[in-house]
């Protein structure tokens, strides 16, 4: 990559501002429940469920027991943290695959499951569940294989279905997930940490909730596999259709469940990068944390305002006063210089390659995610404007199935492409993202961040 720019370091640190919001160690701090009469068992799934677990063992008190078992994804547990006072973890880390599930998570699945065996009145169950936890917390319902699970899960997230639609087919095709890992550990007390990636924090949403009554149906996951076409087990099919596989309501021997706390959200992790933006002398304003849609659509959108912002001019002093995005009475609320934000999780439809058509004989499916395919449409749509760069980034460090995070747009990214004799137009047109950054030398790359709260995206305006 070519020296980077001031507006580069700006973006990039807005974004580790934001992931570092969304780190788990000082977010427990002061809210853990006091150890029980009896036993202290930990269970979790998720991207962030070790970094989790490596806070709680920190911050729990040395004299009192405490043992359990989380799942995350490959690669996402955390070096022993700085200033630990244990020297190893009371709690065990398992590793397994996301986004398709595989055997690890079912073996995970069935051992905590396992622990849950035999707990009483006088024993806590403290869950930590965070983003991920749909496909690392992996049971497939009885008579559903897990290849069968594989491939609906390739399917949806190919199919352009959002998480809420996602989640509720996975709850009711699973045997531990939407409340019945909460009904397992009854009757001991259970306190459920959540770190969240979802819009609108919905906690039986986040992981496919499985500490949390289920309001969805049968009927409700039937008919989003019918919306999207994606094909199960004959058998399966009808268990669904005659309610075999509902899950539990609102009302179902809760009791013994605490609500759950959520210590990190999207929100906070915006305001945080809103606050460091106006901090370094820009106007911040967060658009919204429950954004959703195609990620090209949705970039489309973006450009459409950051041009028109673009255009607005500093008062008649010639000085821009920073501001959280109140308003000034202007016409045009948002002035420069200024940093837009957003987050949520957008969707890449994925739409299979006709080899019958000459145009597709040799075409390729692309590489890359959400947040490089909001980067290339938006990329596209600024058509190298001068005044505008931009990050998007998953803070989980890891965009789809990629080693970058996201990628950046600059001034010059399609001036790059076109001395590359690279077509944008292409590009964006079979989901090719990381292949067209990297040529750049403009994808986001950080490692696992050991948190997630779903998608980050900043423009800088000049």
């Amino acid at each position: 990559m070519e020296t980077e720019s001031t507006e580069i370091k700006i973006l990039r640190n807005l974004f580790d501002c934001a992931v570092n919001a969304a780190l788990p160690a000082k977010a427990l701090d002061g809210i853990l429940p006091q150890p029980p009469r009896g036993r202290t068992l930990v269970i979790g799934a998720g991207k962030a469920a070790a970094s989790m677990a490596l806070a709680l063992d920190d911050l729990w008190p040395a004299d009192k027991p405490m043992s359990g078992l989380v799942v995350t994804r490959y690669g996402h547990i955390p070096p022993r943290l700085h200033g630990a006072k244990n020297k190893t973890s009371r709690i065990e880390m398992l590793e397994a695959a996301h986004p398709v599930p595989d055997q690890a998570g079912v073996a995970a699945s069935e051992r905590i499951l396992a622990l849950t065996k035999g707990l009483t009145s006088s024993d806590l169950v403290i869950c930590l569940i965070s983003g991920g936890g749909s496909s690392l917390l992996t049971l497939p319902a009885i008579g559903l294989r897990l290849e069968d699970k594989k491939a609906l899960n390739q399917s949806l997230l190919k199919s352009g279905a959002n998480i809420h639609e996602m989640n509720c087919v996975r709850k009711h095709l699973s045997q531990i997930k939407g409340g019945r890992l909460a009904l397992a550990c009854a009757p001991a007390q259970l306190v459920c940490f959540a770190i969240s990636d979802v819009p609108g924090d919905d906690p039986s949403v986040i992981a496919s909730g499985p500490t949390v009554a289920d309001p969805t149906t049968c009927a409700d996951a039937l008919a989003i596999l019918k919306k999207y076409k994606v094909e199960l087990p004959t058998a399966i099919l009808e268990s669904l259709e005659r309610g075999e596989l509902e899950t539990p309501k609102p009302g179902d021997a809760f009791s013994h469940c605490e609500p759950v706390r959520l210590i990190a959200t999207p929100k906070q992790s915006l305001k945080a990068a809103a606050e460091l933006a106006v901090s370094l002398g820009f106007n911040a304003y967060i658009l919204s944390d429950e954004m959703e849609g195609e990620s090209s659509q949705v970039a489309k959108v973006h450009a459409a305002l950051a041009k028109e912002v673009a255009k607005q001019n500093v008062n008649q002093t010639g000085k821009s006063t920073p501001s959280h995005g109140l308003g000034s009475g202007s016409f045009c609320a948002f002035k420069p210089p200024c940093v837009i934000l957003s987050g949520g999780e957008t969707t890449v439809t994925i739409h299979k390659i006709d080899k019958t058509n000459a145009n597709q004989k040799e075409a390729k499916e692309g590489r890359g995610g959400r947040a490089g395919e909001f980067c290339l449409s938006l990329a596209k749509e600024l058509e190298g404007h001068p005044q505008i760069w931009a990050l998007a980034a998953d803070t989980d460090g890891i965009d789809g199935v990629e080693s970058n995070a996201g990628a950046l747009v600059t001034p010059k990214t399609l001036q790059k492409a076109v001395e590359l004799g690279l077509n944008t137009s292409d590009f964006l047109a079979r989901h090719d993202s990381f292949t067209y950054f990297e040529a750049l030398g403009d994808l986001v790359i950080t490692g696992p961040t050991y948190t997630n709260v779903n998608d980050f995206r900043a423009i800088l305006i000049r």
